[in-house]
């Protein structure tokens, strides 16, 4: 079977790749941009981990935006099996068939009772679809191990129809923000990149290009000011899109009379958002205001 590959019509190397990802207001440095690329080029999954909020999902849904294709995502939870990921069958609508009937037989495995979940809509799908498998590490090794399959070969087996092959090559994104280790062998199946926080120039130019309205020496402030917050021990660190909220909450305060310390101060609830971590952070707010401003 001859797949297409997407990216041959988006781009011809990972800068160009990231010229579009740009356009669509996601920055990705020369390793995320590479990462992406080679992942499209060879047709392999790709695995994104990094703290939460570093903008691992994201970085799948914007690449689906730019490929033009349907975002079909799964989203990973304790005890998710294969009912929820694969498929399922429709046991009262079997059971209707049979009553219905009597003495005629039935295929109740036929497509009208089976349920397809993201993994068999992807690979039944015409056309390519961009799978993102979100937050695998909350799942567990049972759940690993049923990806394999579907990660190695792109296909899936059903045990009363047989094995399934896509029509299509899906386009795979997985995130983890490392609450555990993956097995090795969902790894080695996948281009890997680590997504780390931004540095302040970065983290500026995204707040200008996410939060509209804000001004750049604003955007600047508030990425210097998370910076040194996400030094400190911190249960949940404010991710990038945080960031982007606190620079438009302190915005529309600032508009509405409020003095730059006072309107950063006032809208921190918007950055951090665990209660523990705010009466932490209060005593070092100010000092942290102050050597921004």
């Amino acid at each position: 079977m001859h797949f297409m590959n997407p990216v041959d019509a988006i781009a011809l190397s990972p800068e160009a790749l990231a010229a579009r990802l740009r356009k669509e207001d996601y920055l990705a440095d020369e390793g995320l941009a590479t990462a992406v690329f080679l992942a499209l080029r060879l047709g392999k999954p790709l695995l994104l981990e990094g703290a939460p909020g570093v903008g691992k999902t994201e970085a799948a849904k914007v690449l689906a935006r730019v490929l033009g294709c349907e975002l079909v995502r799964l989203q990973c939870y304790e005890g998710i099996d294969a009912a929820h990921a694969l498929y399922e069958w429709n046991y009262q609508r079997q059971l209707l068939a049979i009553r219905q009937a009597g003495e005629s037989e039935v295929d109740i495995y036929d497509d009208r009772f089976l349920i397809a979940r993201p993994l068999l809509r992807v690979l039944r799908a015409p056309t390519e679809r961009l799978l993102l498998i979100d937050e695998i590490d909350r799942s567990d090794y049972e759940f690993e191990a049923l990806l394999l399959e579907f990660l190695s070969d792109f296909q899936i087996t059903i045990p009363e129809r047989g094995t399934i092959s896509a029509t299509a090559r899906p386009i795979v994104v997985m995130t983890s923000n490392r609450t555990r280790e993956l097995a090795e062998a969902l790894r080695r199946r996948c281009v890997y990149h680590w997504i780390a926080y931004p540095d302040a120039e970065r983290e500026t130019e995204i707040i200008m290009a996410r939060a509209a309205g804000v001004a750049k020496a604003t955007a600047a402030a508030v990425a210097a000011a998370v910076r040194d917050i996400r030094a400190l021990p911190l249960a949940k660190p404010p991710g990038i899109s945080e960031a982007v909220e606190w620079a438009n909450a302190a915005t529309v305060l600032e508009k509405g009379g409020s003095p730059w310390p006072e309107a950063f101060r006032r809208a921190i609830g918007v950055l951090v958002k665990d209660e523990e971590d705010l009466a932490y952070l209060a005593p070092e707010l100010p000092r942290i205001l102050e050597r921004v401003s």
